[in-house]
């Protein structure tokens, strides 16, 4: 058997090299990725040599536990390993160039996947690796993590076909990914945030042309009743991000009236999902009673992290 073209469906590899940002994958290749993410997740056993002895390298410069564990896990069990390279105490870059470390683990791996303060040091490995360079998480963006939601949403509701999701909170790396991710499915999108936290002008702008050419919507405004008004999923994430804590009193004020509680659910669409990316900070963005609720998907979303890396891994390392 050939074990690129498992009976339970083929999967065929992305045109783009690198994965640093959402927009890298076109709207048909995401569907595929997520198409592909529900068979590996019902049948892992027909994928499980699928990249027997492929080798990934991951670095992270910040803390991880869903991201590092799942693409580590993902890689094992499709037959590859994973080995990590730990950079809290010294950023890529500051020993030696990026440039030189792309160029030392493109000669060992088949796949570098690199958690960052800085997008920039993204592109700079991407520039000088000859093997796919993964975004794990920079300040720009969070692309792996809108796999896996966008994976339970299409779980849940069976398609994205007419559907909101209202997004509460900073306009940060999540919500930059999630508005991107959504413009390319078809998904309208309300980013809900106070003035001055609203996502980047420059992704807003790509998000509502790739929206335009789906048929959705994306919107920004200040008003959670009006955000969260006919929103299928109701997400959040923590008001200060790794990298920002010097902001944490200001923001804590900023964002006082955007926690999403009870109430705010009730505002939802009937059946509305809760969502958020985890780790969560219980009594400020989310309330304890809607994060242990049975609207909340979130470790449904965490369950998911896996069988998106396994996807992901399967386009970007090549398939049939």
């Amino acid at each position: 058997m050939n074990i690129h073209a498992p009976p339970f469906g083929a999967y065929r590899a992305v045109k783009a090299h690198h994965f640093l940002r959402d927009s890298d994958l076109s709207a048909d290749e995401l569907r595929s990725l997520l198409d592909l993410a529900r068979r590996v997740k019902i049948q892992p056993e027909l994928y499980r040599d699928a990249l027997r002895h492929r080798a990934v390298a991951l670095l992270f410069e910040k803390p991880s536990l869903r991201t590092r564990m799942t693409i580590e896990l993902a890689a094992l069990q499709l037959g590859g390993f994973g080995v990590f390279q730990d950079h809290r105490d010294g950023r890529i870059g500051e020993r030696e160039p990026a440039r030189d470390i792309a160029r030392n683990l493109d000669r060992w791996f088949d796949a570098i996947v690199a958690r960052t303060y800085s997008h920039k040091t993204l592109e700079s490995l991407a520039a000088w690796s000859k093997v796919p360079v993964i975004n794990a998480l920079s300040e720009s963006y969070h692309p792996c993590q809108a796999l896996a939601d966008f994976l339970t949403v299409l779980e849940v509701y069976g398609s994205f076909e007419g559907l909101k999701m209202a997004y509460v909170g900073d306009g940060n790396n999540v919500a930059h990914s999630l508005m991107h991710s959504a413009a390319q499915l078809g998904v309208s999108i309300s980013i809900c945030s106070p003035a001055g936290y609203g996502p980047r002008p420059d992704d807003l702008a790509l998000a509502r042309a790739a929206a335009a050419r789906s048929g959705s919507a994306v919107e920004v405004v200040s008003d959670i009743w009006e955000a969260v008004d006919g929103a299928a999923a109701v997400y959040t994430d923590v008001w200060t991000s790794m990298g920002w804590e010097d902001e944490t009193q200001q923001r804590r004020i900023a964002f006082s009236d955007y926690q999403v509680t009870d109430e705010v659910m009730a505002a939802a669409r009937d059946g509305a999902v809760f969502m958020h990316c985890l780790p969560a900070l219980r009594g400020q963005e989310v309330s304890d009673s809607v994060i242990e609720s049975a609207q909340s998907v979130v470790f449904d979303q965490a369950e998911n992290r896996l069988h998106a890396h396994k996807a992901l891994l399967l386009m970007m390392l090549g398939g049939s």
